[in-house]
Order: C-alpha cells, then sequence, then structure tokens
C-alpha cells in the first residue's frame, strides 16, 4: 500500500453507485410454519420470565444505585489539588482543578502525535470494503403457506472496522481482507490533576471529540478511484484544561469508593464542576438508565405475548385475509397484556425494594379511590327524584 497524505485532506464519502443484486425465492408450507410457530412458542414461555426478571432486577438496580449516591453524597469532601493528604487514604473525595500532561500521546505506528495538553488520541480507521444489504418482501398463499422474495445487494464503501464478508448471503468475489491497521486510542503519560495521578481508569471516561490538525490519510493507490482494502485515516483527541472526578483517594491517584449499597463510585467530568452537580448529572443518568431497561423489558414481554399468540395467526393464514385480521389483533392483544404485566411486575419490585414508597403509593389510591366513590354516591343521593 501506498501513504498518499501529502496530497491533503481527503473528506468527501466515496461508495460505488454500482451494485451487484442477486434475488433469491423461497417457499415455506403451512406445515413448516405451523412447526417454526410452535418452536416460537417455546421461545416465548422462555422470553416472559426473561423480561419479567429483567424488570425486577432493574429496580433493584436503580435502588441500589440511588442508595449509592445518596451514600456518596453524605460523605464526599472536596479537597485541594495541590498536596495529598494521607489522612483521606480511601475516603470519597472530589478533586477539581488543571491538567498538567507533560508529553502527549502519540499514534507510534503512523508517526502522529497529538497537540501539547491533549489527554487522549483516537485514531478512527476506515476500510474500503464490500457491503451488503438485503430487503425482503413476504407474501401469503392461500392454504397457508408463504413465499419470500429476497434481494442482496453488495455494494463498496467506507466502513470503521471490518465487514464479515463471510457471513454475506454470496461470499464469492465479495472477500473483505484484513485491514493492515485498526482503530485505537492513546493516552497520555504521567498527567496530573494538581498533585494527583491520573491512569486509565479515569482517562478513559474522557471521550475524545475534538479534531486535531492532522489531515485525513489516505493508505492505498489512488485516492480518487479507491479499491477494497484501501484505508482512510483520522484522529481525534481529548483535550480538557481541567477535570472534575469524584473517586476513593487511593496513595497519589484514585480507584473505586465500595458504598455500604454495594456500587463502586467513580466519577470523571471535564471542567470544574461542583461535587454537587457531579452527583445530580450521575442521578439523572440513572433515572434514564432505569426508564431505558423498563422499556427493554416491556418489549422482551410483548415479544413473548406476540411469540405465543402466534401458532393462531399461523393457522388463519390459510385465508390470508383472515390471517391478517388475526394477526393484527393478537398484536393489540399481546401490547395490552403487556400494559398490564409489565407495571405489575414493577409494583412487586417497589414492594421489595421500595416498601414506603410503594405503601404510600397504594395509600393514595386507595384514598383517591374511595373519595371518587364517596363523591359519586353523594350526587347520586342528591338528585331528585
Amino acid at each position: 500500500m501506498i501513504d498518499s497524505s501529502d496530497g491533503g485532506e481527503i473528506s468527501e464519502v466515496f461508495t460505488e453507485t454500482t451494485q451487484q443484486s442477486f434475488t433469491e425465492t423461497t417457499q415455506q408450507s403451512w406445515f413448516s410454519r405451523i412447526g417454526g410457530a410452535l418452536t416460537g412458542l417455546v421461545i416465548g414461555l422462555l422470553l416472559m420470565p426473561a423480561g419479567g426478571v429483567l424488570l425486577f432486577w432493574n429496580e433493584g438496580r436503580a435502588v441500589q444505585t440511588a442508595r449509592s449516591l445518596t451514600e456518596g453524597a453524605g460523605v464526599v469532601v472536596s479537597v485541594a489539588t495541590d498536596r495529598i493528604d494521607p489522612a483521606r487514604e480511601g475516603r470519597l473525595v472530589h478533586v477539581a482543578g488543571t491538567l498538567t500532561i507533560p508529553s502527549p500521546p502519540q499514534d507510534a505506528e503512523l508517526k502522529v502525535t497529538a497537540p501539547a495538553g491533549a489527554l487522549r488520541l483516537f485514531r478512527r480507521v476506515e476500510m474500503y470494503q464490500w457491503l451488503e444489504e438485503s430487503r425482503s418482501e413476504t407474501r401469503n398463499r392461500l392454504g397457508g403457506g408463504t413465499e419470500t422474495v429476497t434481494t442482496y445487494s453488495y455494494s463498496r464503501g467506507w466502513r470503521e472496522g471490518r465487514v464479515d464478508s463471510a457471513r454475506f448471503h454470496q461470499p464469492e468475489g465479495h472477500q473483505n481482507p484484513q485491514p493492515r491497521w485498526v482503530s485505537r486510542s492513546w493516552n497520555a503519560e504521567n498527567a496530573r490533576l494538581g498533585a494527583f495521578r491520573l491512569e486509565a481508569p479515569q482517562i478513559n471516561e474522557v471521550d475524545a471529540e475534538q479534531d486535531i490538525d492532522q489531515p485525513t490519510r489516505f493508505i492505498g493507490q489512488d485516492a480518487n478511484a479507491p479499491r477494497v482494502g484501501d484505508l482512510r485515516v483520522s484522529w481525534r483527541m481529548a483535550r480538557p484544561e481541567s477535570l472534575s472526578i469524584v473517586a476513593a483517594q487511593t496513595g497519589d491517584g484514585f480507584g473505586p469508593y465500595a458504598t455500604r449499597a454495594g456500587d463502586a463510585l467513580m466519577m470523571v467530568q471535564t471542567g470544574r464542576m461542583p461535587a454537587a452537580a457531579m452527583f445530580a448529572a450521575a442521578e439523572d443518568d440513572n433515572a434514564i438508565l432505569t426508564w431505558a431497561l423498563r422499556l427493554a423489558g416491556g418489549l422482551v414481554i410483548f415479544f413473548a405475548f406476540w411469540l405465543l399468540f402466534a401458532p393462531l395467526k399461523v393457522l388463519a393464514d390459510i385465508i390470508p385475509p383472515l390471517g391478517w385480521l388475526v394477526g393484527f389483533g393478537t398484536g393489540v392483544l399481546a401490547a395490552m397484556l403487556t400494559l398490564v404485566v409489565a407495571p405489575v411486575i414493577i409494583a412487586i419490585a417497589w414492594l421489595t425494594f421500595r416498601p414506603l414508597l410503594a405503601g404510600a403509593v397504594i395509600l393514595v389510591g386507595l384514598a383517591l379511590a374511595f373519595g371518587i366513590s364517596r363523591l359519586r354516591r353523594g350526587r347520586v343521593v342528591a338528585a331528585p327524584a
């Protein structure tokens, strides 16, 4: 390969417009579909408790994290960066200050050094390679069978990493080679936050999102006519002027702080951020993760119900319009059952992990129900004969 970076920055995304397409038609009998639906039913029976376990575990995880953050916020101590107090060994400390970086990180393989003050250097390697796309269309046939027409399209374009061409539907003539270089990152050595030493667990928390003054490098024969296996390399860096860390003081550095609730606290933010703001941000992240996992658990339960009802749709597919109606109805039913089952599991988890809060919610609900019933009864009594 030839390094042709001297020609300047290559920023355009070159993708070959000519595509190779192959169409495959497969048919599945009604009896085969019934067998597949029954297999799906078994999978649904396994996914149902899996979704419930995920929802239940998530509530316990959220409570544990919340307790750990509350504990940490109550014991953390903000300390100066100019010296290390041995008396605080193992204690949870908050440190915010200016970074000192004697030598920036470098990509020795391709001879690129980050500018002064850079904490991390990230190399992104894209390879010009074969890409596969597939598009399928399934039609029901009278009698319950199906016919699926799948079109596989092959084109060449830039993609980070290597696409495994062995998994292509038609790998012949579409082989992707192993790239000579791969994406990776480097950290600055001997970086310090005042008197505190920074190591990989803290540095890796800082995202390398800033471009460096280094042109994108093309490795190949001709940048205007790339071939499969050619590479395009670019670099980014993290160059924060200051850093804020909440962690256990360990020697002249930092380590995770073990809470009584069972978590290990270590938070890193760019800039000078007060400890209270860092804990507030962590609480927000915990809430977002909790809702994301609730959604994931709900989707698992919905898919389980959908698989349980799938045999009904296949049975009705003997007459295609009837199969569509049954499929729509079972989909609605699966959604309704999910909206019942998932909240019940979450409520049970709350009773286990948050009994006081769950009890308060139940009492409020009972009070509202009692108040509404009394109001309606009063209106009935007051109505004229």
